[in-house]
């Protein structure tokens, strides 16, 4: 190191090298605080909670955390009206310096744009990498509050959270015979645009001062300032937590519309929410219509919100309705979860385009473009009744492959051109090749949905903390299952096996999400081979370090210093 700081508090002189920081403790450091603010909520502490906020927001570990994550997600190369990232260790090193709450003013916003599937368009308002650091950094004293006193059947942008616990829930509210008939099926029109600020202000338990910088820094667009009075920006980081708050508190006042004197005669009503669609279910089509819409209409209002009555309709489960993508309805009592035709359309439209305009790849690199669509979309839906739909969509792609083929080939008979890219034993078997570092010759094969298992989906329970260390283990069991029906290799599956799930440097969780790298012990320039003994899984931010500090990594064990 070049300079010493405390984990637990402020640095004590500026810190000159990003990779000295040690990772293990920064993360342990803020997963105590945060624990404490989940217990200090449950008990109403609230004077104890803002006071473990200020210390976590004001913390070197957590600086280090928040800047780590914005230069490591998606939008790291996405710069705000600034022009700035921070890609190099030195930019981030000196970024952590930089986040301070006294003289800090949050930038205007970057308005862009993205098309949205009616043919309208989306505004989206990209912060400057420092605002998003700080919302990353604030967000970390906020998401156990909200994890703590959110609904129980909100799924959207929550931690250990999904769209198929949403689905899986819906699933069991309605599969019975008994269960609830009808349908309402929500929809907030503009929720993230439309969010009354006062409302925010006045109930969001956060830094007011922090806040208010964020939903009032306006916009830029064209070069043109814009003020904000309404609404957080969704290219924020804070913000879906934000309007998961705001929410929040809506299943108990549907609750309260079913006392149990109703319930004992068989009247039934629950809600499920992911975001800001959601559905109610009861069994009663006037209770929907004269007491639950008002509710949910007044509701909303107290937070500058309304229905989109476009998307907002009255369904019978045996007439159908689309939620997340997939269909429910039921057929002679017995309820189909399918993939909406829809969700279907949208993917072999997207295919379809991606052939379309690439006439003159190889069969290889078209592969290697289709296969995550193809994959990911499978994968979505592998929870629900999807085999027969799987088959039509590889026999839609097949399709479309096999005249990309012939155009390719407008001379050539038939069964050559079969031989040449559907040569395997297997009728959906569009291949190429392509060639290894080595020379080799590498069979690259198109991803087969029909032969994705149909797995059901274990829904998280409700009252579930990920801030919560006495359920730790709970979300432990729940990622390992998680991330191995993700994972097809033997490698990686063996691999995180070995390690717990963990990193070896930081000892934080290795996921889809977080993303890793594998590290060979003996390196390969010194003979160092691919075999299980001489590789580990680490994040790739800990691959950089332990090779810019050139540490010695030990299998079982942690990442060690010179």
């Amino acid at each position: 190191m070049t300079a010493k700081h405390s984990l637990a508090g402020a640095a004590s002189r500026p810190l000159t090298d990003w990779h000295a920081i040690q990772w293990r403790a920064a993360h342990q450091n803020v997963r105590r605080l945060q624990a404490r603010i989940v217990k200090a909520t449950r008990e109403g502490r609230h004077g104890k909670v803002k006071a473990l906020q200020w210390l976590l927001t004001h913390s070197f570990s957590g600086k280090a955390i928040a800047v780590k994550r914005v230069t490591e997600n998606q939008g790291k190369r996405t710069p705000g009206v600034d022009g700035q990232c921070w890609s190099t260790p030195a930019t981030k090193a000196k970024a952590l310096q930089q986040l301070h709450r006294r003289g800090y003013r949050a930038q205007p916003l970057r308005r862009v744009y993205i098309p949205k599937s009616n043919g309208q368009r989306r505004p989206l308002g990209i912060p400057t990498m420092k605002d998003r650091a700080q919302q990353a950094l604030y967000l970390l004293a906020l998401d156990p509050v909200a994890e703590t006193t959110g609904d129980l059947n909100s799924y959207g942008f929550r931690t250990g959270r999904s769209t198929a616990d949403a689905l899986r829930q819906s699933f069991e509210l309605l599969r019975r015979p008994t269960s609830g008939a009808w349908i309402w099926e929500g929809d907030i029109r503009s929720c993230f645009e439309q969010i009354s600020h006062t409302w925010l202000l006045d109930h969001i338990p956060m830094d007011k001062a922090m806040l208010r910088q964020w939903l009032k820094a306006g916009f830029l667009e064209n070069g043109v300032w814009a003020p904000t009075e309404a609404g957080t920006p969704q290219g924020g980081i804070i913000s879906p937590t934000l309007m998961n708050l705001t929410l929040d508190g809506l299943e108990e006042r549907i609750k309260a519309l079913c006392p149990a004197r109703l319930r004992a005669k068989g009247t039934k009503l629950a809600i499920v929410r992911y975001a800001d669609d959601m559905i109610i279910i009861s069994s009663s089509k006037e209770l929907l219509e004269e007491k639950v819409v008002p509710v949910v209409t007044s509701f909303l209002s107290e937070r500058g919100l309304a229905l989109a009555p476009e998307k907002t309709k009255l369904t019978h489960i045996e007439d159908g309705f689309d939620f997340l993508g997939q269909t429910h309805r039921k057929f002679q009592g017995k309820l189909l979860i399918k993939p909406a035709r829809k969700s279907v359309s949208n993917l072999l439209d997207k295919v379809r385009a991606v052939i379309k305009a690439n006439p003159q790849d190889t069969p290889a690199d078209l592969i290697r473009q289709l296969n995550p669509i193809i994959r990911g979309w499978a994968n979505y839906h592998r929870h629900a009744v999807s085999k027969r739909i799987f088959t039509y969509v590889d026999y839609a792609i097949n399709t479309a492959l096999w005249h990309w083929a012939c155009r390719r080939h407008p001379r050539k008979r038939k069964d050559w051109i079969r031989r040449k890219y559907f040569q395997l034993a297997d009728q959906y078997g569009f291949f190429g090749r392509t060639t290894g570092k080595k020379g080799q010759t590498i069979i690259v094969r198109l991803f087969v949905a029909h032969l994705v298992p149909i797995r059901r989906h274990v829904k998280i329970r409700g009252e579930a903390n990920p801030y919560d260390p006495a359920q730790a283990a709970y979300f432990e069991q729940r990622l390992g299952e998680k991330w191995l029906q993700e994972q097809n290799r033997l490698k990686l599956r063996t691999l995180w096996w070995q390690q717990g799930g963990a990193c070896l440097v930081c000892a934080q969780p290795i996921t889809s999400t977080s993303g890793w790298n594998i590290h060979h012990l003996v390196p390969r320039v010194k003979g160092g081979e691919d075999k299980l003994s001489n590789l580990v899984l680490l994040h790739p931010n800990c691959h950089r370090q332990v090779h810019c500090r050139k540490w010695k990594v030990v299998k079982p064990g942690l990442a060690r210093g010179h």
